[in-house]
């Protein structure tokens, strides 16, 4: 390998890429999590309770997501993870627009479930290239540059669900933001290069890595262990908070739906990308002498996060309490970075996608598919005391795994340079 070729792939060509990768991502999102600002029209349209739209917005969406990740991110390791991630844009953005055509509860679940596989193919085989675009002291950023894509998307989800939902109804909303990604993925196809993989380490590795392989491996290191109990709770907070935080504006503020959306979703979408890009930036600068600072930035931004999430439930001014939730976003978004570097660096080259996949299963298996079940499920137990207030009650909840997070980070980090060695990637 030479020298010119380590630095095609790290110059444009990788910036390049990680743009499309990114604006797959973001679009990824915006059709994820639209439905979070639809709850209410929705409800009163096919008439469902809080519990019923808690496993909508999570499981019917998570679990596969998440189970399919990790088959899809061994196809990832082995063929070309480029095709995989066209097919899946194709996939959740023609039955993202089918969604504004459902009638009944039960065709909501079947398109969500949908949705979920058609995304199952995005992260894994994205990590996966973005590793082979940039060299490990230089990865954090960029991989935290991807991950912030889910921030931007949630963000412009809202908006566009908001407004469009006031405009011309919720069914009309799925359709504006599922057809573009059609374009998105023609794109794609006609621009972006598969890299090759571990050519900016000079790493070669043709062995192809059973799936349960994978699994011991990823398994046997300490580090590794903890840092998904930690991310799986980091994600179950925030998560939570995302799916309920519109509903709690409309409910305990009086907020209108546009006005949830075009309130919320900037204070999310820009707290979130800043507070991602600023823990890859910090993580890459500080790593470099002391590896185990990836795992204490985290850590800070969890115990940080609870005070504000508190603040922002029980302050009385929404724009104060708007004023909160950013900040607690912000902090809460440092484990990304970090938390996507770590995983990386702890797998060999060719367990890569696998790794993002196995890390993502149990996020979004544990943490996505559970937090809103929890609140929507205790949001309808406590309507009978507090009535619509019962959902700031249901939601104060969520800051208690913010600081079981933070000490798992912290346990990471006494095994986290032996087993980044041991993967060749310290």
């Amino acid at each position: 390998m030479s020298a010119g070729e380590t630095q095609a792939h790290t110059g444009a060509r990788a910036h390049y890429t990680l743009g499309v990768l990114l604006a797959i991502f973001v679009f990824s999102h915006i059709d994820r999590n639209i439905l979070n600002i639809l709850v209410e029209p929705i409800q009163s349209e096919l008439g469902i309770s809080d519990t019923a739209m808690g496993w909508l917005t999570g499981p019917a969406f998570a679990v596969f997501y998440a189970s399919l990740a990790v088959p899809i991110a061994r196809l990832a390791d082995r063929i070309s993870r480029r095709s995989i991630v066209l097919v899946g844009v194709v996939l959740w953005s023609l039955v993202t627009a089918a969604q504004g055509m459902v009638r009944v509860f039960s065709h909501l679940v079947v398109a969500r479930v949908l949705v979920g596989v058609g995304e199952a193919t995005t992260s894994p085989a994205s990590h996966s290239m973005i590793s082979d675009l940039y060299p490990p002291e230089r990865r954090a950023m960029p991989l935290a540059l991807f991950g912030s894509g889910g921030h931007i998307g949630t963000m412009l989800g809202y908006m566009i669900g908001g407004v469009v939902n006031d405009w011309m109804g919720w069914r009309i909303a799925f359709v504006v933001v599922g057809v573009p990604g059609l374009a998105l993925a023609l794109l794609a196809w006609a621009t972006v290069r598969e890299p090759r993989r571990g050519v900016v380490e000079a790493q070669q590795d043709e062995r192809e890595y059973g799936m349960g392989e994978v699994f011991r491996y990823l398994w046997s290191r300490r580090s590794f262990r903890h840092l998904n109990i930690s991310c799986i709770l980091y994600v179950a907070s925030i998560y939570g908070f995302n799916v309920w935080g519109p509903t709690f504006l409309i409910r305990v503020h009086g907020m209108t739906t546009s006005e949830a959306g075009l309130f919320f979703g900037p204070v999310t979408g820009i707290a979130g990308l800043l507070g991602s890009l600023f823990s890859g930036w910090l993580s890459d600068r500080l790593a470099r002498r002391d590896v185990r600072y990836s795992m204490w930035i985290p850590a800070l931004g969890g115990v940080l996060a609870i005070p504000f999430g508190v603040a922002f439930l029980f302050a009385e001014d929404p724009v104060l309490a708007l004023g909160f939730y950013g900040c607690q976003v912000f902090v809460a978004t440092f484990w990304m970075g970090p938390g996507f570097w770590a995983c990386q660096g702890l797998a060999k080259l060719r367990m890569r996608a696998m790794a993002a996949a196995v890390l993502l299963m149990n996020v979004n298996l544990f943490g996505m598919a559970m937090g809103p079940v929890l609140i929507g499920s205790m949001n309808d137990a406590l309507r009978g005391t507090y009535g619509e207030m019962g959902i700031r009650y249901s939601l104060l909840a969520l800051c208690i795994p913010l600081l079981w997070a933070a000490l798992h980070s912290l346990a990471a980090n006494r095994t986290l340079a032996a087993d980044l060695a041991a993967a060749g990637d310290a």
